[in-house]
């Protein structure tokens, strides 16, 4: 059973990530951070307790950064996840309570409680683990490994979605992600370049409602207007399967293409959150990239596989 820490924006994707990750065996989670991201960081954290009210887990809920690194205020996608980034859902005030821990203390508290067990699943802006870094940089070396949910990098043409180069959750905090890609932690980066090719479609998403149970129809209820955003914005009838992906990245790395080599993040400019890797034994000159560890870039993804796994992971035998 592998440890997991999730850090997470809560958040249409997430919530969805979060519920198929408290329901593999494979997965232990032990904590959940929160971070600015897809609603402001009260209403994320809100949120993570409201779904540890749903999901039944009993790992603490640490509130993370409300602000960038460098101090900043995020970008809310409001216009895609909702005003309150459960797709506008009726969320009761939670019963759960908060651990009393900083986010990234927490983070540390854990990693250096199960050293070299614990892997970091982050599927929003980076902040809370590039602070951890700063904090306390021995963590880099416990860590069993770090997935992300993040970055594009062109394969199958997927370049960005919040500019032609960026990714949303780079470019909220793009001098974080470039911290925690060139520390000496592994890094599994779980891209645009495979999340925008499995698409979870109506008839899909209508299975999860139909055959997967109460969680199943809260999967398929939260997922309502995120759904109309990809229709309006992509002409797309279903959604990304954007941070489930990394979950499973995480407990089923088999399924995907992985390609190494050391990646930095563009932090400023017209290009601010571009994520660029220099792929191992690539003939360019020695530049910046070269001091910095190789980490892998998931280029590939079997679809189909993954969306099976999502599916009966909540779709019982006698459902089906």
């Amino acid at each position: 059973m592998r440890k997991v820490i999730f850090d997470t924006d809560p958040g249409v994707d997430d919530a969805m990530a979060l519920g198929f990750l408290c329901r593999r065996p494979e997965l232990e989670l032990i904590g959940v951070t929160t971070v600015h991201g897809n609603a402001d960081i009260e209403t994320v954290t809100r949120n993570a307790l409201h779904l540890k009210d749903r999901f039944g887990f009993a790992a603490p809920v640490a509130q993370g950064s409300g602000v960038t690194l460098l101090n900043r205020q995020g970008s809310p996608a409001t216009h895609v996840h909702g005003r309150n980034a459960l797709g506008d859902i009726d969320v009761p005030e939670p019963v759960a309570t908060l651990d009393g821990r900083r986010g990234h203390r927490m983070m540390i508290d854990l990693v250096r409680a199960h050293p070299h067990a614990v892997t970091i699943v982050a599927v929003g802006p980076l902040t809370n683990l590039a602070r951890a870094l700063d904090k306390d940089p021995e963590i880099a070396r416990l860590v069993q490994g770090v997935v992300v949910m993040g970055g594009a990098f062109g394969a199958h043409g997927h370049t960005g979605n919040v500019s032609p180069v960026a990714e949303a959750n780079v470019a909220n905090d793009p001098e974080a992600a470039d911290a925690v890609f060139t520390a000496p932690w592994p890094v599994t980066i779980v891209g645009l370049d495979v999340t925008q090719q499995a698409v979870m479609d109506a008839a899909y998403l209508d299975r999860l409602r139909d055959q997967g149970g109460e969680t199943g129809r809260f999967l398929h209820a939260v997922s309502r207007n995120y759904r109309s955003f990809h229709q309006k914005s992509r002409r797309l009838d279903g959604i990304f399967a954007h941070d489930s992906l990394a979950v499973i990245c995480a407990m089923a790395p088999e399924l995907f293409t992985l390609r190494h080599g050391p990646v930095r993040v563009v932090c400023g400019g017209l290009a601010s959150g571009q994520t660029i890797q220099k792929p191992a034994e690539s003939p360019f000159p020695i530049g910046a990239w070269d001091p910095h560890p190789s980490q892998s870039v998931a280029v590939d993804v079997d679809v189909a596989a993954a969306l099976r796994l999502y599916a009966e992971t909540f779709v019982t035998p006698d459902r089906r």
